[in-house]
């Protein structure tokens, strides 16, 4: 129903242009446009405007022959673009005022749009971040990734397991890409290589090698009030055969579009299961169809503009690898220059080492990856060879700097016990190399890479991850940055020091006030989301303790749920005990072949159904798990939230960048000293951070030398940790089946090859109750709690994207804003 409302010039105008592109798009008139068509509308005049400004930022750039920032990742997870644009575009209340006007509001027309399946957690939010941040400061930067037809997957969860389906996230289509057809490029797998020397020049020839045609589809990037559009680059897998019509038409349909198939797999979905050869292959070939089609892309660029002379390229362009994904990119490089351009060697290595930065994002096994050589050969037969020739000389290399150490050199080497080695590729080839937190970055250059940091200490880099405003606080948490900036003004937004200013007010008793009615109306929609999608009746006025991120036993759900089975015990046995009344939430997603991970959520849903239905404690305790964990959930589970839960083993998260949103908007961290926690310290100082727990170097001296008699005490002496691990056993939370969670009780108290507690969950369990009783006792002074939460925004403006940003561009990119 339309609104007679009064509208701007400007308004109206954009009022006119969504309703005539319903009318052309769609062939309807508003009153039978249904919700989708006006979303769509919206979208299409949104990315006009977007377009428009465009092309004449793309032709600035050109004219002024800008180095461009080329960042290679797995993942960027964008989540919904209409709104942020809008903001961006600064006309958020345009949009508001002509969509009210048509009987719509933003909101709701906002939740029509999917969420792109590009990513799944932190790796890909903060390719979001930095991407949108790039563009804010006006520094020209492609964001390049794989276009998932398919993404990770939906999560469902049927009797408290995790089930995976299809995220469908472009059944509807994308209104904010554009195909670019005339752009597709081949690349070649598998087969067999051959090479020869002819009349002084080398040959390589492929033969029965598989050909996949790249199709890349721009989407254009506005930065908030910024004076270029950059781009994310997706490519998609094509088969350069559409259908064998020989097969067809005797009759063999399936055998007729299976070579057609095969070469779409590849961009089918986001980390197949790599549990088998066949998941391996698949993402083997996603990563070198991902940088073989960005390579050859970049070089014809730069060819069409400054022709050949290839020893310029690291003056315009930087190629920056997002954790070691994207790793091939280096030799395939080397491979067009050798082979395609005519470079020798030497001249191809000294622009490759030019033109490479890498950032490390774990110490984890499976982000350091490796490849079997036998599988890479088959794979890609002639990166294999280049592959070689760089580890030969590699080793003759650390023959010269660390002589008569064979043991060194294979910790260091490319290629070793038959498998290749990714990160070692970025460590040998990269300018530059970076942490992405200062305790991540000591760990890697004490530790981890520390025969390569002291080979050349000044290549490695500490640059601290930092999230967008204008997503994480502006877009989704609207009262409060009116609340803000009413205060300290708007600069803020852009201007991350700005944020200080917002200090004294932790002192302000009304403003604190309005501050605390944001966060509970904040609480109210969340409870609404709860009660509609997972039928729990939750209490905006309890304590909402968040703890969101992806599953995996080093981020610590575990013992976030045995403690609040503990909290259960202790209510049970006296229902009537001084207890302030708590919310537990959890959102996260577990990988389909992380059997353990996947039981911590049968765990934390199975306590959920019991304790929630236990009229005993009389409410005093909920607990949910929200489905199907995503950007748009985490935008209202983040504004929403009293305690953030940022628990993982010290030493074991390198940075984390949700502890970052929730701190943004005000809430409270009980941590461990890991990660971007300890800078967080540094900003908020102690009195306005739970910290517990072992630090980092105490993690690694207990887990090298396992301490089985420590676990030992600990269980026979604590006795309430002791009844919860008896009850993961006894069929407490399981419906008598003793069975279920058995592996989680027996990893703890024995592990899985004789180290017990890899995660430290005993040793810290004790530390982390006491630090929870400390917050609840808090939260019954509100004046005291908010105050603190006001702190925790002011001083957040250090996380920002736009200072990691502009360190990165200061050490290591070396981009020119564009005026």
């Amino acid at each position: 129903m339309e609104k007679k409302l009064k509208l701007t010039p400007k308004e109206e105008a954009l009022r006119s242009e969504i309703i005539g592109k319903v009318s052309r798009h769609f062939g309807k008139v508003m009153e039978d446009a249904t919700p989708k068509m006006v979303y769509t509308a919206c979208a299409l005049t949104a990315r006009d405007q977007i377009m428009a400004k465009w092309a004449v930022s793309h032709k600035e750039v050109k004219e002024e022959g800008s180095k461009k920032l080329y960042y290679l990742s797995f993942e960027f997870l964008m989540g919904r673009l209409f709104t942020t644009n809008v903001l961006n575009l600064m006309q958020t209340e345009e949009y508001k005022n002509v969509l009210n006007s048509l009987g719509y509001r933003i909101e709701d027309i906002a939740e029509l749009e999917n969420d792109a399946g590009l990513g799944n957690g932190g790796l890909g939010r903060l390719a979001a971040c930095f991407i949108d941040s790039l563009t804010t400061l006006d520094l020209p930067a492609y964001g390049c990734t794989i276009r998932y037809e398919y993404g990770l997957f939906r999560q469902k969860i049927v009797d408290g397991y995790q089930t995976e389906l299809p995220d469908t996230w472009l059944e509807d289509g994308n209104a904010w890409e554009v195909p670019r057809p005339e752009e597709t490029v081949e690349v070649k797998i598998g087969g067999k290589v051959y090479t020869d020397w002819h009349d002084g020049r080398f040959y390589v020839r492929y033969e029965n090698a598989h050909t996949i045609l790249a199709m890349p589809y721009d989407v254009p990037l506005v930065g908030y009030n910024s004076k270029i559009v950059n781009k994310l680059r997706l490519w998609s897998a094509k088969s350069p055969n559409h259908m064998n019509m020989s097969e067809f038409n005797s009759g063999n349909y399936v055998r007729a579009v299976e070579e057609k198939q095969l070469a779409e797999v590849i961009s089918k979905v986001l980390y197949p299961e790599d549990n088998h050869t066949e998941g391996k292959e698949l993402r083997l070939k996603q990563q070198y169809f991902l940088v073989s089609a960005t390579i050859q892309w970049i070089l014809r660029e730069f060819e069409t503009r400054y022709g050949y002379d290839w020893k310029k390229l690291p003056e315009k362009a930087c190629i920056h690898i997002n954790d070691t994904h994207p790793t091939l990119a280096i030799p395939e490089l080397m491979r067009i220059l050798l082979d395609d351009k005519g470079l020798s060697w030497d001249d191809a290595w000294e622009i490759t080492q030019k033109v490479f930065a890498y950032t490390n994002h774990t110490i984890m096994s499976e982000a350091l990856e490796k490849w079997p050589l036998d599988m890479f050969e088959k794979v890609l037969p002639r990166i294999a060879m280049l592959v070689k020739e760089m580890n030969r000389r590699l080793m003759e290399y650390l023959e010269v700097v660390y002589p008569n150490d064979p043991a060194k050199h294979k910790y260091m080497a490319i290629i070793a016990d038959n498998k290749v080695y990714m990160a070692n590729i970025c460590l040998y080839s990269c300018f530059a190399i970076n942490g992405v937190s200062g305790l991540h970055t000591k760990i890697l250059t004490t530790d981890i890479f520390a025969d390569y940091y002291r080979l050349n200490p000044k290549k490695f880099y500490s640059i601290t991850n930092g999230i967008t405003f204008r997503r994480w606080i502006a877009n989704c948490n609207p009262k409060l940055t009116q609340l803000i900036s009413s205060k300290i003004g708007d600069k803020w937004i852009k201007n991350y020091d700005e944020l200080k200013k917002l200090l004294p007010y932790a002192k302000d008793k009304e403003f604190c006030e309005e501050f605390y009615k944001i966060k509970h109306a904040n609480k109210v929609c969340l409870a609404e989301y709860i009660k509609e999608h997972n039928n729990i009746e939750i209490n905006p006025d309890s304590i909402f303790d968040v703890q969101a991120k992806r599953l995996h036993e080093y981020k610590r759900q575990l013992m976030n749920v045995l403690h609040i089975m503990a909290e259960y015990n202790r209510l049970v046995e006296n229902p009537n005990m001084d207890f302030y009344p708590k919310t537990y939430i959890f959102g996260a997603k577990a990988a389909p072949g992380y059997a353990r991970a996947k039981l911590i959520i049968k765990l934390i849903n199975n306590v959920a159904e019991k304790i929630n239905n236990d009229t005993r404690i009389k409410d005093k305790i909920k607990v949910v798990f929200l489905e199907n964990y995503g950007v748009s959930i985490a935008e209202m589970v983040t504004v929403a939230a009293d305690i953030s839960e940022q628990i993982s083993t010290a030493g074991k998260e390198a940075s984390g960048t949700g502890n970052m949103k929730f701190m943004l908007n005000g809430a409270l961290t009980i941590g461990t000293l890991d990660g971007a926690n300890v800078e967080m310290l540094e900003q908020v100082g102690e009195d306005n951070i739970f910290i517990f727990g072992l630090k980092a170097e105490e993690v690694n001296a207990r887990f090298k030398y396992n301490n089985s008699e420590e676990v030992k005490d600990i269980y026979s002496s604590n006795s309430v940790l002791r009844q919860v691990l008896e009850q993961l056993i006894n069929g407490e939370f399981s419906d008598g089946n003793t069975q279920m969670f058995r592996d989680l009780y027996q990893t703890l108290l024995f592990g899985d090859y004789g180290t017990p507690d890899v995660y430290m969950v005993l040793r810290d369990f004790e530390d982390y109750c006491k630090t929870q009783e400390r917050l609840s006792k808090l939260y019954e002074n509100k004046e005291e709690w908010y105050k603190k939460a006001v702190i925790n925004t002011a001083c957040a403006g250090y996380f920002s994207s736009d200072r990691t940003i502009k360190e990165y561009n200061d050490k290591i990119w070396h981009l020119k804003a564009i005026k």
